[in-house]
């Protein structure tokens, strides 16, 4: 009896490592990429723009190579070594910034950018690493970044990542069932970072720039990725924070973490600290967009 194998959340039998088998023997020379290719052509398996998901598929593969169900040939390309990156730090050397206080309607004029493989991808990184309590880490799957400029120098920045795929309160909140959630995660975002600067000191900016930023995700979201998202959520550390610019921004909150992480498959009980989960849908019916109901 062939053994199943779990990748991604998804179970594979018998009969679907018999027919990857089949096509790795059926294609002697082909690379690990071709491969790849020609079975997410044979599953049809594509991402909502079009294009073949091709590293999820090269995924699989190396799992059943690993595992001893298929004989991958051996990799053809070996990525070079690349030239030593710029620090992050060294981004900032050299700049200095204004204050920038008073009133919202005094901060001049608030500028969003989406910098994410512009030349401005750097610095919001190398601020977030500087400035944000927990630093700069690099987004899961599908994110954008943007920087926010008011009155011409940076003022904030964002971070939204894919979601968690599985987050208890968010999903009693939607309502959905684990297909629907299988099926449609990709079209919530996770607030992965939000920052404001220390030199901006502008009452109710935050909450400004939450509405804002709720009013052009979507659409950005679409342009990159080829689908938009519906429903937002982030993370707010209790002992630090009470969420007050979440809520001013009609987020709504949706119950806390349980402090387990998505590593800890053996429920041994919270192994970090809790955290409060607010969401926001971008739509009247988010549920029926999200194959809720």
């Amino acid at each position: 009896m062939e053994t199943e194998i779990r990748y991604r959340g998804k179970d594979y039998g018998p009969e679907e490592i018999a027919f990857v088998r089949r096509l790795v023997e059926a294609h002697p020379t082909a690379t690990r990429r071709g491969l790849s290719l020609k079975l997410c052509e044979a599953w049809e398996w594509r991402q909502p723009n079009g294009a073949p998901r091709d590293m999820v598929c090269r995924g699989l593969l190396l799992a059943l190579h690993r595992a001893g169900l298929i004989e991958l040939p051996a990799p053809r390309y070996r990525r070079p070594v690349p030239a030593p990156r710029r620090k992050k730090a060294d981004l900032l050397e050299g700049m200095t910034w204004s204050a920038v206080e008073g009133r919202l309607s005094e901060a001049g004029p608030i500028e969003f950018r989406q910098v994410r493989r512009t030349e401005d991808e750097g610095l919001c990184e190398a601020l977030i690493e500087r400035y944000h309590y927990l630093g700069y880490a690099r987004p899961v799957g599908e994110h954008l970044k943007y920087l926010v400029r008011a009155g011409g120098q940076a003022a904030a920045c964002f971070v939204w990542s894919s979601s968690p795929r599985h987050l208890g309160c968010r999903d009693r909140y939607l309502g959905w069932s684990k297909e629907a959630r299988r099926r449609n995660v990709h079209l919530l975002a996770y607030n992965q970072r939000f920052l404001i600067l220390p030199w901006v000191k502008v009452k109710y900016l935050a909450t400004h720039l939450l509405g804002r930023m709720a009013r052009r995700l979507a659409a950005d979201w679409e342009r990159v990725y080829g689908h938009p998202v519906h429903f937002l959520e982030t993370f707010v550390d209790p002992e630090r924070f009470r969420g007050t610019s979440y809520r001013a921004a009609n987020w709504v909150w949706l119950g806390r973490t349980t402090g387990r992480g998505k590593d800890d498959r053996e429920c041994r009980g919270p192994n970090r600290s809790l955290k409060e989960v607010y969401g926001y849908p971008l739509t009247p019916d988010f549920r029926e967009r999200l194959g809720a109901r």
